[in-house]
């Protein structure tokens, strides 16, 4: 197995498709983009079916890639993330098909 850094993004929907041009733009292979179903942060609850529009929906993305590319990634994140809701993490992963990464 290689070792590499899984990235996940939980970001607003509508920031989503920068987002993914930002990881794209470090040499990420692939991502995946999920709905997040519900949540709490900041001494609040939140949840998909409890707004009627959604202009307050949020995402996750996921990726995994070399950690140069990860942190590139995270170094330009930050601009993103002072305009909308949404956290980034990193962690170190191993994965059983490296030649995809």
């Amino acid at each position: 197995m290689t070792k590499y850094l899984r990235i996940e993004l939980i970001i607003e929907r509508m920031a989503h498709k920068r987002a993914c041009r930002v990881l794209e733009a470090a040499g990420m292979t692939g991502y995946t983009v999920l709905p997040a179903m519900a949540g709490f942060g900041g001494s609040k609850r939140w949840s998909r079916d409890t707004d009627l529009s959604a202009s307050g929906d949020m995402v996750v993305i996921l990726s995994v890639g070399d950690e140069a590319k990860v942190r590139a990634v995270m170094a330009e994140i930050g601009d993103l993330l002072g305009a909308h809701i949404g956290i980034v993490t990193a962690a170190e992963v191993e994965v059983l098909r490296p030649g995809r990464f």
